[in-house]
């Protein structure tokens, strides 16, 4: 059940999620005037920004890219697969795999820092390109 239908006791009356109207399986169907209803006035008194406890901790919603230390460490490792991409003359199967065997890390981080230094890389090439 939602979140917000299982927990409508426990709200003030003007942000109660209405009622299921039918059920069919485990698909809950509710009156759409009153989920239009609801929401309107979810919105107005609360926000949109985050609603109730629900979902993730706040945050800038960017993953790493808004800075911290895990920004630092997979600049590092951008870094080091961009090394290997310009030695190398471009990417190849299993690269994230021996950066990680090689600088330590697990290789699906790895695999996030070499497919953002292939981005990098291809940029400069269509660079040097057009020149």
């Amino acid at each position: 059940m939602l979140r917000w239908s299982a927990q409508r006791r426990e709200r003030p009356e003007g942000r109660r999620h209405p009622d299921v109207v039918l059920t069919v399986g485990r698909t809950l169907y509710f009156d759409q005037q009153a989920v239009e209803a609801f929401w309107a006035a979810w919105q107005q008194e609360v926000g949109t920004g985050r609603l109730g406890t629900a979902g993730r901790p706040p945050g800038d919603g960017r993953g790493t890219r808004g800075g911290g230390p895990g920004r630092e460490q997979r600049e590092l490792a951008v870094g080091v697969a961009l090394e290997v991409l310009r030695r190398e003359g471009g990417p190849r199967r299993g690269l994230a795999a021996e950066l990680a065997r090689e600088h330590g890390g697990v290789a699906r981080s790895w695999r996030r820092a070499v497919a953002e230094a292939v981005t990098v890389f291809e940029s400069e090439q269509q660079g040097h390109g057009q020149e």
